[in-house]
């Protein structure tokens, strides 16, 4: 399980958020991909949150650059 909170290259559909969390919490993608979608039913901040998280996430390429 990868401790960092990064939006990887590998894997992304969209903005790479779903990707990243799925790494961090050792889950597969498709999975938090599937979750968010089935969220969207219900009332609330999803897309505000995913939105945040795009902005807040690095890169991987970002991540990997700065811990050199």
């Amino acid at each position: 399980m990868s401790r960092k909170l990064v939006r990887p290259r590998q894997g992304r559909m969209l903005a790479g958020v779903c990707a990243g969390l799925a790494q961090r919490f050792g889950m597969s993608a498709g999975m938090v991909r599937l979750l968010f979608l089935l969220s969207l039913l219900l009332p609330g901040t999803q897309v505000i949150v995913y939105l945040i998280l795009w902005v807040l996430m690095p890169n991987e390429d970002r991540y990997l650059a700065s811990a050199h």
